[in-house]
């Protein structure tokens, strides 16, 4: 991956981990926190979305790549809002 591969995962990941941290009141990390997770939600939705058959696209690969993010960091958010209750 090059470098401004990088970038454009980190500010892909950064605004679906915001949109998340937004959506799932009370469960964002921070900014840092939202970013990283962002990024493993972008990673985890784009491998279990088309295996659970439910992939999608918006035409756009830059918004279609935003709400991948951003689905998957809703659910590692909610998977470890669930751990830190357990706890």
């Amino acid at each position: 991956m090059t470098l401004e591969g990088i970038i454009i995962a980190m500010i892909v990941g950064g605004i679906g981990g915001w949109l998340a941290g937004v959506i799932v009141k009370g469960g964002g990390f921070g900014i840092v926190g939202n970013i990283v997770i962002g990024i493993v939600g972008a990673v985890l939705a784009s491998w279990l979305l088309p295996q659970l058959g439910l992939g999608f696209s918006v035409g756009s690969p830059l918004i279609t790549s935003i709400l991948y993010a951003m689905v998957g960091a809703i659910i590692v958010i909610v998977l470890l809002s669930l751990v830190r209750r357990a706890r």
